[in-house]
């Protein structure tokens, strides 16, 4: 992804020992001040999760001006935005992708296993520049998400808004790992970590460049580490967290062609993965889809891809069906990607932006 919003934290989900180490106990008192959740479909650990979101965000909200707060880079979805919640979140980072060549790729008939597919070769296609640890990746997105009420229904998400966000790649342990740049505020996306920890290191939870350059190019190998670092959210399917931690490393990173080509050909291979023929972005671009449905948490996360190039545009995850928190079809997230570049110091900007569609 992950992707989304308009408050500076994101979701967390703990993936392995990677995730491993994360204290949560400084926030028990504080959360024993809420009331306990409403009956509703989400599971326990979203109530959690969604809990821990609300008293960051009433911290925020207390201060005279953005002060720092625990922040995932990376969506789990669905994250959702509390009514507090103040406005500040990422968007993605990338240098800038072209494709090689001047043939465009033909319309893929067939499935979502002929789409990736086909995506995939784009994707391996593509001329990139190495991205150095002293660098930044940076980039502008536009978009929504649907707020919590405290009776557990879903606030409709508002009109997607402009975003700039610039991921540190320094790999060493790190406790502030980027900054946020939206409605004319600038936040530091901060990690908590546990007393004397010396911050986040690179990995699954902070997915740099080297990071990722690292990862398996075989699908099948790729898939199997996948899913051995995704935990999923409880109640949530274990095909669906591996899907979507992949959208969250398709959209919200820069990495090597080998392994964004090598993602995708991995997601072929997920059960109950299909393919749409008309899919739609937060910045209304229309294109192809490739969607999976979790059918126990009761939502479904959608890809979209130019239809003339084939490069990823955005996501969106939505309601699949009539739920206590809300209708079907109800949109829970999107996100746009509109430009990606690397720079080589937080709040620059690249010098010739391009929008992939």
């Amino acid at each position: 992804m992950n992707a989304t919003g308009n408050g500076p934290d994101r979701a967390p989900r703990h993936h392995g020992a990677e995730g491993a180490g994360r204290e949560e106990t400084d926030r028990d008192p504080l959360l024993r001040l809420l009331p306990p959740p409403p009956e509703r479909d989400l599971s326990a650990e979203r109530h959690f999760h969604h809990k821990d979101r609300l008293m960051h965000l009433i911290d925020n909200d207390r201060a005279r001006e953005p002060r720092p707060s625990r922040s995932r880079p990376f969506l789990r979805r669905p994250a959702l935005w509390t009514p507090l919640a103040a406005t500040a979140l990422a968007g993605v980072l990338a240098v800038t992708l072209t494709t090689t060549g001047d043939d465009r790729p033909t319309p893929p008939g067939g499935g979502a296993a002929v789409l990736l597919q086909q995506v995939a070769e784009v994707a391996a296609r593509t001329e990139a520049t190495a991205v150095r640890d002293d660098q930044y990746v940076y980039v502008k997105s536009l978009s929504a998400g649907a707020e919590l009420e405290e009776d557990g229904t879903y606030r409709a998400a508002g009109e997607p808004a402009e975003r700039e966000v610039w991921w540190s790649q320094d790999p060493a342990p790190a406790k502030t790992v980027g900054l946020i740049h939206e409605n004319g505020s600038y936040f530091p996306v901060n990690e908590l970590v546990p007393p004397g920890s010396e911050g986040v290191p690179a990995g699954l939870d902070r997915p740099t460049y080297t990071w990722l350059s690292t990862l398996p190019t075989d699908p099948d190998r790729l898939l199997e580490r996948l899913y051995d670092l995704t935990d999923p959210d409880d109640g949530q399917e274990k095909a669906q967290a591996v899907f979507d931690t992949i959208g969250d490393l398709l959209s919200e990173t820069y990495m090597p062609p080998r392994n964004a080509a090598a993602l995708y050909r991995a997601a072929a291979k997920i059960p109950g993965v299909t393919r749409e023929t008309d899919a739609e972005d937060a910045a209304g671009r229309h294109g192809y889809g490739i969607r999976r449905t979790d059918t126990r948490a009761a939502t479904a996360t959608e890809w979209v891809f130019a239809p003339d190039t084939l490069i990823y545009l955005g996501e969106r995850t939505y309601l699949t069906r009539d739920t206590t928190s809300g209708k079907a079809g109800q949109t829970l997230e999107e996100n746009a990607v509109l430009t990606r570049g690397v720079v080589d110091a937080y709040r620059a900007r690249p010098d010739s932006p391009t929008d992939p569609a």
